[in-house]
């Protein structure tokens, strides 16, 4: 391919981009494009790549690099979330609150960081990546990050009973644990002190149960007092997998902290459909009771 100035009579020559190509052994041309109404500087930068000048020097003389965006790795990520169907799940239709959790999620897996410092990764610019510009965000600020969250909080049970009907059904094994995090601060009304499972004595902390099916696909979770004992926990999950999700047949898999012999005679025993499977203990009577099909 190349470039040609074409006389036009009284009016200005026509720039056209043109190649050539052979009929048996005539060598012909034809025109691809008309490139006319373009400025003489970008004629001038194509010119120079259609030559070859694809050396750093030679487009040096004629592009100046402004700003330079990582782009892969936000593509990658955003396609694995398109290919789970994660934006339908957090909402049907597109809207700033789903782009925003969107973004978050993204920078959660790629480069976690505070509130602020997410915020500043969107902003026009201060940016550090194309995400922004991919989910169509512009700017927003910390405050903006928190309402949406807030907004996302509200969908939670939608949410997941959407999982649940996606990945739980009759007869499925259940997975739940308990964990818990530290916390700083005095404000939150569940920051208590209690059993300290990430090895933070002398810490307000909060507790957190997660229900997941067979492959560790999480379903859903709730946050307990800090002072929350694992046991106290699975009455109300039980509940919640019954009735939420509707699920009469189920297999709960849990540690020998979780599954106790209260919790099996109050709860399992007394329960049809209601199976379990935990660790044993040095116990006699409770090594009979491990296990229920």
């Amino acid at each position: 391919m190349y470039i040609e100035r074409v006389p036009n009579r009284n009016s200005p020559p026509a720039v056209l981009l043109r190649e050539s190509y052979r009929e048996g052994n005539i060598v012909r041309k034809r025109t691809l494009a008309n490139l006319s109404k373009l400025p003489d500087t970008v004629i001038e930068n194509l010119k120079v790549v259609l030559k070859g000048g694809t050396t750093i020097e030679n487009l040096s003389e004629s592009f100046s690099i402004v700003r330079s965006l990582p782009h892969g790795h936000i593509a990658a990520t955003l396609g694995t979330l398109k290919k789970l169907s994660l934006q339908k799940l957090i909402a049907a239709e597109p809207c700033r609150q789903r782009s925003l959790i969107e973004a978050m999620i993204v920078a959660r897996v790629l480069d976690p960081r505070s509130k602020l410092a997410t915020a500043r990764g969107l902003h026009n610019e201060t940016c550090f990546s194309s995400l922004s510009e991919l989910l169509g965000i512009g700017t927003a600020d910390e405050d903006e990050l928190y309402e949406a969250m807030d907004w996302l909080i509200e969908r939670q049970e939608l949410i997941e009973n959407e999982l649940a009907k996606n990945h739980l059904s009759e007869g499925a094994l259940v997975l739940y644990d308990l964990s818990s995090t530290y916390f700083e601060g005095t404000k939150c009304p569940l920051a208590k002190y209690g059993y300290s499972r990430d090895r933070k004595k002398g810490f307000l902390q909060i507790v957190f149960g997660l229900i997941c099916d067979k492959r560790g696909c999480p379903i859903a979770v709730e946050v307990f007092k800090g002072n929350t004992s694992d046991t106290t926990t699975i009455t109300t999950q039980i509940e919640k997998v019954r009735h939420r999700f509707g699920l009469q047949q189920v297999v709960w898999v849990g540690d020998r902290g979780m599954i106790t012999q209260t919790r099996i005679l109050e709860d399992f025993k007394k329960t049809e459909g209601l199976n379990w499977i935990t660790a044993l203990r040095n116990n006699p009577h409770f090594s009979q009771t491990y296990w229920r099909s």
